[in-house]
């Protein structure tokens, strides 16, 4: 037999490694900053780049994309030339991948705070960015595949399947997500509108989850738990039931982020079913991870490595069950814009992600440095942090979280609502935030006691950056009588991951399609009218300043939400939304029937200071929109582009379109001038006034039936 001698590269997995690391505190110091300005308004420093709802998606796309992301490159390079016996196929697109990857997170970090965002959760980024990041992801996905093609290990082992898995879908994901017409350089409209908009985002959103955060970090668990507690995994066949089963079901999950909106009935059911279906897969995975420690807790106890992997599957077990339970009707009607979902996600970020990502870090370091770890202690010190920042962070929220359910849906004995003002809700709930942020401080420091670990590491040690290594050459072999039929499989990469792709394209295409091209399910009210010019422009800016982050527009069908807000939201009015804004959180009140609610002055001073109209406030000042002009020379196109995407704007209107946004313009001013305030047409303040008026105002429902 011919052994074969080549090398691993650690550099790669080394930069991708400190990249983790430092993206890690970069990405989890602005969510400290976000945590700290739902307690200290002034925090927000009345600056446009520095408000809550422009960096709070820099700090979810950092977390994610960044810190995550470096974390499952780091690992799948390193894992992947290990079980393959091969050296990554090519070094070239190694640091394509690496540099390419830093390009675009650098590239999220400049335009995010700058208010270039499309606002889609998850998915914020701008059209050249989301290019860049197809590209970055076909180089890696050609490096991975050449290394599967030149292996020298014949059967592909349960950790590549996750991550050839990840690979075709994360793809697919963001390809459909990211259609969008541009209307600029760094400004598009989603090709999706309204309820389709949502459908899709959610169908991103959910499986951004399922297929970023969990199955590449599944393919990491299957690989570095055996790898340090030097115990085979529990059960093959197991895994193999996980797989499959987890990549089918995963994706039909989307729809339960929508539950009680406006979207298709069936589709909230087909979402809500395969939801509760998936716990069974999640804790299959779960349960193979914690049994491969069968025999070995003495070990666990030892280990610091250990703690974070255990701590890191028990989180996984917990969010995965939570997760089908939230997409329960009865329990969403709870949960759902509440910051239950908020502790859900992070019990899954900080517990899954974060303690399964410093355990591989506290065991790469070492092993591609030669050197024991610097000290256990300060390891088990980063430990304790951690879990307690985590506890810390969890359980205050989901307080806040019962608090807001109960506040908002009790009525008094007369039938009217106890807590009309939605501010008294918010008041009510600051010191559970001001304890979350302390809880997110304790994990923040943690992760400086691990820096400081590792680089001490480092230093003690000798950095391999060409690790040698030997293997026999792959021989061809045929299929055997009685071979297991995956391991047949398993011998055929082009095969598997094919499959993968059919799975996770029946649910996709059976919950969309219908919605596209069954008009039934997305009716059509004749009332609805398109935006006028000067509203699109507000509508821009309000995407812009991100208040989607923390206002939703999405009145739901329960008495306490009609009473409180007005009529319930239906799929026909938004039919003209791209892209959609129904939001995921109220940290305010639902905006969608607002329009008409307040005069103009009062949105005006709102803006400019929001304790002076709304006492208690926590939303941040708006002063630079009483001095900054929108773009008129954008207008034309903005009609254009929205025609294009099937709004009914008259042809020719955009030659008009301007005189008609000097007209409500002008009346928007002349009202304000009337309340004592001055302004001029362009600014930006007008726009947005537009905007907030129009919300709601297509269809008067209450009016009309009492009439009758």
């Amino acid at each position: 037999m011919q052994i074969e001698q080549f090398n691993y590269d650690n550099k790669i997995v080394k930069f991708f490694a400190i990249a983790t690391v430092v993206w890690g505190v970069v990405g989890m110091a602005v969510g400290l900053t976000i945590a700290l300005q739902l307690v200290f308004p002034a925090l927000n420093f009345e600056l446009p780049y520095t408000t809550y709802g422009r960096i709070r998606p820099l700090h979810t796309n950092a977390v994610i994309f960044a810190f995550v992301g470096n974390a499952i490159f780091a690992g799948v390079y390193y894992s992947l030339q290990r079980l393959l016996k091969a050296r990554m196929f090519s070094d070239a697109l190694s640091w394509a991948n690496f540099w390419g990857w830093q390009l675009v997170i650098v590239a999220a970090a400049i335009t995010l705070p700058l208010g270039i965002t499309t606002s889609k959760e998850y998915a914020e980024l701008e059209w050249p960015i989301d290019i860049a990041i197809t590209v970055v992801w076909v180089v890696f996905g050609w490096n991975m595949i050449g290394t599967i093609l030149r292996r020298r290990e014949r059967h592909l082992y349960v950790a590549i399947w996750f991550y050839l898995a990840t690979l075709v879908t994360v793809a697919v994901l963001h390809i459909v997500n990211s259609f969008a017409l541009p209307l600029t350089f760094l400004k598009s409209y989603s090709f999706y509108a309204g309820v389709q908009d949502a459908l899709v985002q959610w169908w991103y959103g959910h499986n951004a989850v399922a297929f970023f955060l969990t199955t590449p970090y599944l393919g990491l668990m299957y690989y570095f738990l055996p790898k340090a507690a030097n115990r085979p995994v529990y059960s093959y066949r197991l895994s193999i039931v996980h797989f499959w089963s987890l990549i089918f079901i995963y994706i039909w999950a989307g729809p339960h982020h929508l539950l009680y909106t406006s979207l298709p009935d069936w589709a909230q059911a087909l979402g809500t079913a395969f939801s509760v279906m998936l716990i069974a897969p999640s804790w299959g995975g779960m349960i193979n991870g914690l049994l491969t420690l069968r025999g070995a807790w003495d070990k666990v106890r030892e280990e610091p490595v250990l703690k974070f992997l255990v701590v890191a599957v028990t989180a996984y077990g917990m969010a995965t069950f939570e997760g089908p339970m939230l997409s329960l009707k009865n329990v969403n009607a709870i949960a759902h814009f509440t910051d239950w979902i908020v502790a859900h996600v992070h019990v899954g970020a900080l517990g899954w992600n974060g303690f399964l990502t410093f355990g591989m870090l506290y065991w790469l370091i070492p092993q591609m440095w030669k050197t024991p770890l610097y000290s256990k202690k300060l390891a088990n010190v980063h430990f304790w942090l951690g879990t307690l920042g985590i506890i810390c962070y969890a359980l205050p929220l989901y307080w806040a979280a019962i608090a807001q359910s109960l506040m908002w849906k009790e009525f008094t004995p007369d039938g009217f609502l106890k807590y009309p003002n939605f501010l008294e809700t918010v008041q009510q709930i600051i010191p559970l935030y001001a304890t979350r942020a302390a809880g997110g401080a304790l994990y923040l420091a943690g992760v400086f006691v691990m820096v400081y670990n590792l680089v001490k590491t480092a230093r003690q040690g000798s950095f391999v950056a060409d690790e040698a290594a030997e293997a026999p050459a792959l021989a061809r072999k045929v299929a055997e009588p009685g071979e297991f039929w995956h391991h047949v499989l398993e011998r055929k990469p082009i095969l598997l991951t094919v499959l993968a792709t059919i799975m996770i394209l029946i649910g996709g295409a059976f919950e969309m399609v219908p919605t596209f091209l069954i008009k039934s399910n997305v009716p059509t009210i004749a009332a609805v009218k398109p935006y006028t010019p000067l509203e699109l422009h507000g509508r821009d800016l309000y995407v812009k300043e991100g208040c989607v982050g923390c206002h939703s527009q999405m009145v739901r069908p329960f008495r306490s939400e009609t009473e409180r807000y007005g009529e319930y939201s239906k799929a026909g009015e938004f039919v003209y939304d791209h892209p959609f804004l129904w939001g995921s959180k109220r940290t305010g009140p639902d905006l969608h029937r607002v329009g008409q609610k307040y005069p103009d002055s009062w949105h005006y001073h709102h803006m400019v200071d929001p304790t002076s109209m709304s006492p208690g406030s926590i939303m941040p000042a708006y002063p630079w929109l009483l001095e900054k002009s929108y773009d008129k020379n954008l207008t034309p196109g903005m009609i254009a582009v929205m025609r294009q995407l099937g709004v009914p704007y008259a042809e020719g209107y955009e030659d008009q379109a301007n005189r008609d946004l000097d007209g409500q313009a002008e009346q928007i001013v002349q009202s304000l001038r009337e309340a004592g305030v001055q302004t001029t047409k362009d600014k930006e303040i007008v726009a947005m006034i537009a905007y907030l008026q129009r919300l709601g105002t297509d269809i008067k429902v209450k009016e009309e039936m009492a009439t009758k």
